[in-house]
């Protein structure tokens, strides 16, 4: 398995998901009606499965992929910093700030901002959703630092009570909310990529392929912090500024995410887990790993997801936990170092 699970296997993996996902949907298509309706785009032409695959599909599965990739690659650094197997980003707040401000966002909309609910929703829920996980992250982080230095188990501990705090007030004001409003915050709780398209992508792109490869660049910090804080210290790293730096990296990465696709469970925790188990714990591979596998798994849990009750669609959260938590409890019971 260890020998099978490479990155150059994982990248044709992954080229093979985003081509045969193309295919797959409420309506199925073959190979030669897939590379017509491309042709066509490329040659400037349109049609209805030109339509289909150039402007929904295909802006869908990248998006899904570049979710994957994020939200895994950033479970593995957040696993690395705390130096426990078990940890993702709600750790450190950022899930449970992007989903306080992403209801704030629908219930203000749909009361006080009511005649602007309708241009403005969509793009004012993203953007509410990512600066809440930022601002959630900034006040954990900020509890968390003492005299200069930042205190990993002080983070864990406030990153639990601001995401109680946030837990209640979003309960607050769901409470507050109308079916509507209530049906709209579900399924955004949920996850979907059902609005997916090429702005997203045009957004979400730079940001979570650069933080990642930024992320990246922290593979041996993290190796070392392995060992324990001073001895990565004894090693030459500047361990307070490289987890400043992975914190915001993270923080900017997953709340992209979030905004884009809502709340998605097990992604960040089981993949870079995995991982771990199969292949060891060196971040050199572990990180790159990760985002590859990341973006393979969600591509495929919202292929599931868009054709399993065909024409209607799965919220992709339902189908991650479905999928990620047994396969996460087999994993506890196969080791005893968790």
């Amino acid at each position: 398995m260890q020998k099978v699970l490479t990155s150059s296997v994982l990248s044709v993996l992954l080229l093979f998901s985003l081509v045969g996902t193309l295919f797959l949907g409420a309506f199925q298509m073959s190979f030669l009606e897939v590379w017509d309706a491309i042709s066509l785009a490329i040659s400037g032409e349109g049609s209805a499965k030109t339509f289909l695959i150039v402007n929904i599909r295909l802006p869908r599965i990248l998006i899904a992929g570049l979710v994957g990739a994020g939200l895994s690659i950033s479970g593995a650094a957040i696993q690395g910093l705390f130096r426990n197997p078990l940890a993702d980003p709600s750790l450190i707040g950022v899930t449970s700030g992007a989903m306080l401000f992403a209801v704030l966002s629908i219930v203000l909309l749909g009361t006080v901002l009511a005649p602007l609910a309708e241009f403005f929703q969509q793009a004012s829920l993203m953007i509410f959703a990512f600066i809440g996980g930022l601002i959630t992250t900034n006040i954990v982080y900020w509890l968390s630092k003492r005299n200069g230095k930042t205190y990993v188990m002080t983070m864990l501990l406030a990153g639990i009570a601001i995401t109680a705090l946030a837990g209640a007030i979003t309960g607050f004001f769901i409470y507050s909310s109308d079916d509507q409003q209530l049906r709209d915050i579900t399924f955004w709780s949920l996850g979907s990529f059902s609005g997916a398209n090429w702005t997203q992508v045009a957004i979400a792109a730079p940001i979570i392929i650069g933080g990642s490869l930024l992320l990246q660049q922290y593979s041996k910090a993290l190796n070392a912090i392995l060992l324990g804080e001073k001895e990565a210290i004894y090693l030459g790293f500047e361990v307070e500024k490289i987890k400043t730096q992975i914190i915001f990296l993270t923080a900017l990465i997953v709340g992209v995410c979030i905004a884009i696709s809502g709340i998605i469970g097990f992604v960040g925790l089981v993949i870079p887990h995995f991982l771990r188990l199969v292949k060891g714990s060196d971040y050199r591979y572990l990180m790159r790993n990760s985002a590859l596998l990341g973006a393979v798994f969600l591509m495929l849990t919202d292929t599931i997801a868009r054709t399993i009750i065909a024409p209607a669609e799965l919220p992709i959260g339902i189908i991650t936990a479905l999928i990620g938590a047994p396969f996460f409890l087999w994993l506890l019971m196969r080791t005893e170092n968790v």
